[in-house]
């Protein structure tokens, strides 16, 4: 009763919304009490809301007195005739009764007194039962306002003159679309769902040797919705090759499930189940694999709300092989949809074409046999599709917005998500690290910190500080593969004493990120100093790229150039440094960080600094908008690939409406962010505190 109570708890008062069928591999929901009363009107809640997605970042600006009076006006408006009425009263109640209830039922219950291990589902679903059960819990804007703002780490500046304006971005997450521009520069879309003919690949007619009631058994059984273990076909007209054809037909159709041969009552039945353990995760079958094909299937991956290795681990499990065997360009955000390059070791089109009828949130596509696998980095950039609602920008505003964006383009800086969003910002633990103080490095990861965390972890934390026992903090934990169980891990197997190597347990990109982390908020302050210095012209000492080399500018060659031509370099030992004013103060940065710039080289090989150059303004390319009114928030206002495959029509927008919304699209480069973009248009801070301290939940 407690787990489910505390599952549902945690979705309520955190914000988010809560799909059903993200229980059915749990513990049940309770079918009585008031727990399942305020489940079922949740749910029903829901219902009527349908997609309406809650877990939104509005950009807002700081209001002046006349912005709050039309603001006031608009919540009248809204209040008098807004499609939400009616739904979002009956939400709003839920949520209180709910808050009361299952506070109530959580503090009667007696504490778990062992957490299990996750089953490797996404972090979000983690166990939950160490959240803490207080009447009266912080708000997420509360937990919030200890996180990190722009100005933390040196996000100060803008090149643009237009006056900001609000907006809503990724109120859905279809509000955010992103295609991956590939290596011949052409954007990557989702456009062909057909299985190149291959005389290898087995035929389609294999399939017609099972049944109807049998193919609904096998996927209620793939999808976990057979309370059976197995499913059992009797083969019929018994012989070696309809034996053999029933098999293929089981595993093509319902990847996931593996099969085996049975004798029941001297007959021969083909058993179904899921494979599970080591032999679920086997490399790809040695079966024969034609010389003539690549020995990769290419294809172009499109998915909804999921980060690329949540989705490969998908594809992994349903295909019975290690992650391992995929590759691919570049890694995409979750709270998205995006299409991408995949390439995966010697499984064929066919099978990866059949999890299109299993998988939800995901279609793959376009696919091809080639002869390498994808390498990271070998994309050329990512294109953009970003809408922002309800804007209170006039068309006069938006316009000068982006034809700035267009034009001139932004300061490329690091976003806010390159820092993390707790009150430890990673680049502290990157600057103890390069500094060789491990003390610190472990206290900054794993002590305790105020804002908005999982309750197990707040526990682990306290655990440590009280007792410097890393197997005491880590029996807190009921999942382990998080940063702080891999650090404890380490910690309890090589002891207090050897900080090095129980860190480096850690996989090395993990670790590095600290060090990028650190370099990278180096990096944004000595832009805005730049900025601040010399504005948006050239200036002798400003350095450019000749090919992979750094050059100074001089009077000799400063007319070659321009402002868009100018790099800064990231700290290291093999970059040069400007040579004006910034060159002091990246000196002077370093050093009271007490770190020597002239000597980037650590005494552990993975942790020294080579450097790299980055640019100091971005110019996005293919930039184009629309102003669009609409009066429905639940409308899609973008045309996905999927909609554009089923011939769904393009959305019909009205001249007028209750809200305006900002669509554009641009492509960025790679190792740029998109909401830097976004910020210049707006003129607004991107962190998450500031979003939280301006906006909340849009249902109150």
């Amino acid at each position: 009763m407690r787990v489910a109570a505390v599952r549902l708890r945690y979705y309520l008062l955190s914000g988010h919304v809560l799909y059903c069928h993200r229980f059915q591999h749990r513990s049940p929901l309770p079918q009585k009490g008031p727990v399942a009363d305020i489940y079922k009107k949740f749910s029903s809640a829901f219902q009527t809301m349908e997609s309406v997605e809650m877990t939104t970042i509005s950009l807002k600006r700081h209001l002046s007195s006349e912005d709050l009076i039309v603001d006031e006006a608009k919540k009248q408006k809204l209040s008098e005739n807004d499609i939400t009425d009616e739904s979002v009263n009956t939400f709003q109640e839920t949520v209180v009764q709910s808050k009361k209830a299952i506070l109530k039922e959580t503090i009667a219950d007696p504490p778990l007194k062992k957490a299990t291990e996750d089953d490797g589902s996404e972090g979000e679903d983690e166990l939950l039962e160490g959240e803490p059960d207080d009447g009266d819990p912080e708000s997420f804007a509360d937990m919030m306002k200890h996180g990190l703002t722009e100005i933390d780490v040196g996000i100060t500046k803008f090149v643009s003159s237009h006056e900001g304006f609000s907006g809503i971005l990724k109120e859905r997450y279809s509000d955010f679309v992103v295609h991956e521009i590939g290596k011949d520069g052409k954007i990557i879309y989702l456009n062909d769902l057909s299985v190149p003919a291959d005389d290898e690949d087995p035929s389609e007619d294999i399939y017609s040797v099972l049944s109807e009631d049998e193919k609904k058994n096998l996927e209620d059984l793939q999808l976990f919705k057979n309370k059976e273990s197995n499913v059992a076909i009797e083969v019929v007209d018994d012989s070696k090759e309809k034996r053999t054809i029933i098999h293929q037909a089981v595993k093509g159709l319902f990847p996931g499930l593996e099969t085996k041969t049975e004798d029941r009552d001297g007959k021969k039945y083909i058993i179904a189940y899921h494979a599970a353990g080591k032999k679920a995760l086997s490399n790809p079958r040695k079966h024969s694999w034609p010389k003539s094909r690549g020995s990769y299937c290419h294809f172009v991956l499109y998915k909804e709300n999921k980060d690329t290795m949540d989705a490969i681990n998908v594809l992994s499990k349903f295909l019975r092989v290690k992650p391992n065997i995929f590759s691919y360009m570049g890694t995409k955000d979750k709270r998205a949809i995006t299409v991408q390059a995949i390439a995966v070791l010697k499984i064929t089109a066919q099978r990866l074409a059949h999890l299109n009828k299993c998988l939800m949130n995901f279609r793959l596509g376009n696919f091809t046999y080639q002869k390498n696998p994808l390498k990271l980095g070998e994309l050329q950039g990512n294109h953009f599709t970003v809408v922002l609602r309800n804007i209170t920008g006039t068309d006069e505003q938006v316009d000068q917005a982006m034809n700035s964006l267009r034009d001139i383009g932004f300061i490329n800086y690091y976003g806010m998500q390159r820092f993390g969003t707790t009150a430890v910002p990673t680049y502290q633990v990157g600057r103890a690290i390069l500094q060789n103080n491990w003390n610190e490095m472990i206290d900054l990861i794993l002590k305790p910190r105020p804002g908005a965390e999982k309750g197990y972890l707040v526990e682990c934390r306290e655990e440590w500080a009280k007792t410097k026992d890393p197997d005491s903090a880590l029996r807190k934990l009921p999942v382990k593969r998080c940063v702080e169980g891999q650090l404890l891990r380490g910690l309890s197997k090589y002891g207090l004493k050897n900080i090095v190597t129980a860190f480096g347990i850690i996989p090395r990109n993990n670790r590095l990120m600290y060090i990028h982390s650190y370099q990278s908020y180096v990096w944004n302050n000595m832009v805005s100093k730049r900025i601040e210095e010399y504005g948006l012209k050239i200036v002798p000492g400003d350095l450019v790229l000749k090919g992979a080399t750094a050059i100074v500018i001089d009077e000799s060659n400063i007319h070659s150039y321009t402002i868009h031509d100018v790099v800064m370099p990231l700290p290291g030992f093999d970059v040069i440094y400007p040579k004006h004013k910034l060159a002091v103060a990246y000196e002077e940065m370093l050093a009271a960080d007490r770190l020597d710039i002239k000597n980037m080289r650590h005494r552990i090989k993975d942790y020294s600094l080579a450097g790299a150059y980055r640019k100091i303004l971005i110019r996005p390319q293919d930039v184009s908008w629309e102003v669009v009114a609409y009066d429905d928030p639940k409308i899609p206002l973008v045309r996905t690939d999927i909609e554009k495959l089923e011939g769904k029509p393009l959305p019909i927008f009205n001249t007028e409406g209750k809200y305006r919304a900002l669509k554009m699209e641009f492509s960025l480069p790679p190792s740029t962010y998109a909401t830097m973009a976004i910020r210049e248009v707006l003129k607004m801070d991107t962190s998450i505190k500031n979003q939280t301290q301006l906006n909340t939940v849009w249902l109150r």
